[in-house]
């Protein structure tokens, strides 16, 4: 336990600071892209919970050049953060979606960045394809490289029920896929998605817990304005996950994970004007603290009850 500091988890700023000797810290980007759920390749619409600005609404504008992006969010971290280095992360929709001629460019430009020393790429499990994954593994051989697969639940009825476009088969292939070239591989899971029970949400947890990624982000739902997760939510609400059930979840999941999975995320983030509920989301730090005291409270730690 004592291997990763202050904390009882094998947290994301621990493993950088580890990697590089020094802090560290993410510029999220908006490539301008899209993604098949929603140009009709699988789908219209979107995952019920994606927002029109996709998971980048906290990233740089699309309307501007990576450069550009960079330089003007790279400002505002360093009033926040005594750091020269840099992860150039592609968040919004489908970052692998595209021309990959078209990819290559926005790939180097953010490469070619001051103080970047690496990059995350944040993608659907169906935005894989061979030329793509080539890219990826030439990236690979000579940065620091982490690809975000959303998987949000090992559940194919919930994956129907968010609309998220594939299955748990589609995501396999696509990790199997990413660690035969040796690419670092981040899943994302939703906890409190419509109709699971814990039980389920748990097993979620322990399927990803070996399926032999290297990272983790765990997030609450939280619905944002102009969803179908909103409309939804206006038109029959139902019980959200409260903060101390969430908490109590995060817990579970992170004693049954091995202790070598990075866990890049324990919350999400809404920007206040776009949330809808649980309003608690908002307050990022809060949620962290119990996470840390539950931990605590209950001795227990990541990996304590991994199999």
């Amino acid at each position: 336990m004592n291997q990763w500091g202050d904390k009882r988890y094998h947290s994301w700023n621990d493993h950088l600071r580890k990697h590089f000797g020094q802090k560290v810290v993410k510029v999220s980007l908006n490539a301008g892209l899209t993604c098949p759920n929603r140009d009709g390749t699988v789908g219209t619409g979107g995952c019920i919970f994606c927002c029109p600005q996709g998971s980048g609404a906290c990233a740089g504008d699309p309307a501007e050049s990576i450069r550009r992006q960079f330089a003007q969010i790279g400002a505002k971290l360093k009033s926040k953060w005594s750091t020269n280095l840099h992860i150039a992360y592609f968040q919004a929709f489908s970052n692998t979606y595209g021309d990959v001629d078209y990819l290559k460019g926005l790939y180097e430009e953010a490469l070619a960045q001051p103080g970047v020393v690496g990059l995350a790429i944040a993608t659907r499990p169906d935005c894989l394809p061979p030329d793509v994954l080539d890219l990826l593994a030439a990236l690979n051989e000579r940065t620091y490289l982490w690809v975000e697969l959303g998987l949000q639940s090992a559940h194919d009825r919930t994956l129907a029920v968010i609309n998220r476009g594939h299955d748990r088969a589609c995501f396999e292939q696509a990790l199997a896929n990413l660690q035969a070239r040796g690419i670092r591989t981040c899943a994302h899971m939703i906890l409190g998605l419509p109709g699971e029970s814990a039980t389920e949400m748990m097993a979620t947890g322990q399927y990803l817990a070996q399926a032999g990624i290297q990272g983790i982000k765990l997030h609450a739902l939280h619905i944002m304005r102009d969803t179908r997760l909103a409309a939804m939510y206006r038109a029959q609400p139902w019980p959200l996950l409260t903060c101390d059930a969430y908490v109590d979840l995060v817990v579970r999941i992170l004693a049954i994970l091995p202790p070598d999975i990075v866990i890049q995320r324990l919350t999400g983030d809404a920007p206040r004007d776009l949330l809808v509920a649980p309003e608690w989301i908002t307050r990022k730090w809060g949620v962290l603290q119990g996470i840390d005291q539950r931990l605590a409270a209950l001795d227990t730690w990541q990996g304590k009850e991994a199999k």
